[in-house]
Order: C-alpha cells, then sequence, then structure tokens
C-alpha cells in the first residue's frame, strides 16, 4: 500500500513557478514508479509527467516538456513537479500517482493522492 499527499498549489500569474509536492508514506513507495496528471473543469485526466522508481527514466507530456520537470527523493519519500513558465491552460487539480511502470496511463496507477489546484492568471 502507498499514501500520496500532495501540497503546494495554488494561484499563480502566467509566466510565474510553482514546485508541488508529493509525500508518500508505505514500504513499496521507493521501487514504484511516480506521475502527475492533472484534471481541469469539464475535461478528462490528462498526463503531465512520470518518473521510473530509479529516476533513470522520465516522460512528458508535449504541452508541459521544457517547462515542468519532475524529480523524486526516495530517501524523504518525495515526488516533486516543478512547473516553470506557468500559462493559464495549465489551470487544473494536479494528481499524484503511484504505480508499476512510468506510462502515460492513468488506469494503470494504482494510488492517487486526494490533488491539489493550481490557478494560473492571466
Amino acid at each position: 500500500q502507498v499514501q500520496l499527499v500532495e501540497s503546494g498549489g495554488g494561484l499563480v500569474q502566467a509566466g510565474g513557478s510553482l514546485r508541488l509536492s508529493c509525500a508518500a508514506s508505505g514500504s513499496t513507495f521507493s521501487r514504484s514508479a511516480v506521475a502527475w496528471f492533472r484534471q481541469a473543469p469539464g475535461k478528462e485526466r490528462e498526463f503531465v509527467a512520470a518518473m521510473s522508481w530509479s529516476g533513470s527514466i522520465s516522460n512528458y507530456a508535449v504541452s508541459v516538456k521544457g517547462r515542468f520537470t519532475i524529480s523524486r527523493d526516495n530517501a524523504k519519500n518525495t515526488v516533486y513537479l516543478q512547473m516553470n513558465s506557468l500559462k493559464p491552460e495549465d489551470t487544473a487539480v494536479y494528481y499524484c500517482a503511484a504505480g508499476r511502470g512510468a506510462t502515460v496511463n492513468w488506469n494503470e496507477y494504482a494510488y492517487w493522492g486526494q490533488g491539489t489546484q493550481v490557478t494560473v492568471s492571466s
């Protein structure tokens, strides 16, 4: 079992930055792939970024590549999403997830956090 709790969301102006954190508990976290997804009102859940358990493989959505960076600190059981050059279209609830592989498919992740709201004003 893995429990996930996100933090770090908030309101920021376009062009600004935020860093999301996801604190994990559970004995299998360090061997789990992790990912960030987001969901805007009226839209489907969207893949943002993923990272393998070792941190050696990372994967990004085209829409965020070059602006967002996923990282993890297994000693602290924490995953991060550094978001730079934010745009109004990045506004969404951001969810942390953990699973067996660093895939883009949300249904392949077994564990989810409760989400944190990110709002980017123009």
